[in-house]
């Protein structure tokens, strides 16, 4: 039975992007091209449509024709990687500076000799008086001093755009949050991330976390999600999320897209070893800028707190294992070993030159 228009299913990695599309009369057809190339192409996503459509670049796409189009993308995996999100300023309850580097002491390698800790996303931290009790008793209502927004004005001034609040007990008491919010918002930030939304639950720490990566790679992912939004009109846009779900365009969030694309190579695999009479697979994606490993027995597997690149994380989410190294990775001599990603030779702004 024919379609009602063509359906577009798009994998955009570091490196390549992959188009299947399923024509009206129901034949698939199978596209690939780089995902950077901004000498021929602004966006790869928008090019294969136009490629597999034989349109040329002065034609416009006929959206009517489309029937939908569903993306998994590691734009916003690939910027956490190499640390390419937006610039972030985090306020906190006072008292509370250094919560998230903190964190809850874990010791991954109790025998390490040289103890690493992880890199901060946000940039800097403006503390707020303010308290909520535990059962809602408001202690302390938000001071908002000369000196706050003054701090805060700073940071916006010094050309950050992203801002995350976390408070204490916020995710059950959020007038304080909201507050925030409001002054951040009249202040000019475009990204205002606060944690009664982004991650409703208890837990000071990965609650904050949370919200810090949301506001860290939500710039970065709406811009995107714009761009290819404003090719394709009112078509309908969807992506998958990181629990292996798809999402309408305009509710994709930076916390949810962090294994988009490796989440729909998950279920591909499953689907495609079961037509072939597998239900036990270990699952092993080497892209050009990350490789991903996964593993299913029956059922997929989901986290809820997962770790990736160093960076903790709490939203639902299939369990796979992110490196951040691939086949694009640039190998570079530190004086005194090799070493090798997260920069890709291909996501990279380097200059050519660098890579040989």
């Amino acid at each position: 039975m024919a379609n009602q228009g063509w359906q577009f299913w798009i994998d955009r990695g570091g490196t390549f992007t992959d188009v299947v599309a399923q024509r009206p009369d129901g034949t698939i057809v199978v596209h690939k091209l780089l995902s950077e190339n901004p000498e021929c192409y602004k966006d790869a996503a928008i090019q294969g449509i136009r490629d597999v459509l034989g349109l040329t670049n002065d034609q416009p796409i006929p959206c009517d024709q489309i029937a939908v189009v569903k993306m998994g993308t590691t734009v916003a995996t690939n910027a956490l990687l190499e640390r390419q999100g937006d610039r972030t300023v985090l306020l906190i309850t006072q008292g509370f500076r250094d919560a998230l580097r903190i964190g809850y002491q874990n010791r991954p390698n109790i025998f390490a000799q040289q103890i690493v800790r992880p890199e901060m996303l946000y940039e800097r931290v403006i503390e707020v008086e303010e308290r909520f009790s535990a059962q809602g008793a408001e202690l302390c209502p938000v001071q908002i001093t000369e000196e706050l927004i003054r701090s805060l004005t700073a940071a916006y001034e010094d050309g950050i755009r992203a801002c995350a609040i976390v408070l204490l007990h916020g995710y059950r008491y959020p007038q304080h949050e909201q507050q925030l919010a409001e002054i951040a918002q009249k202040i000019g930030f475009t990204q205002i991330s606060v944690s009664h939304q982004v991650s409703p639950l208890m837990k000071l720490v990965s609650r904050g976390d949370t919200t810090v990566v949301d506001a860290y790679l939500s710039p970065i992912l709406r811009r995107y999600v714009d761009q290819v939004s404003a090719a394709l009109n009112n078509t309908d846009l969807m992506f998958m999320q990181s629990n292996g779900g798809l999402v309408n365009a305009q509710q994709f969030q930076g916390k949810d897209s962090i294994l988009s694309g490796p989440a729909g190579g998950i279920v591909g695999a499953v689907k495609t070893s079961a037509l072939a009479g597998f239900d036990k697979i270990i699952g092993f994606d080497m892209g050009g800028t990350s490789t991903d490993v996964s593993h299913f027995n029956g059922q997929y597997e989901r986290t809820f707190e997962t770790e990736v690149a160093g960076v903790r994380l709490r939203s639902p989410m299939m369990a796979i294992h992110t490196v951040a190294a691939g086949g694009g990775s640039i190998l570079r001599f530190d004086g005194s070993r090799y070493r090798v990603g997260p920069e890709s030779a291909l996501s990279s702004s380097q200059s050519s030159a660098e890579y040989r």
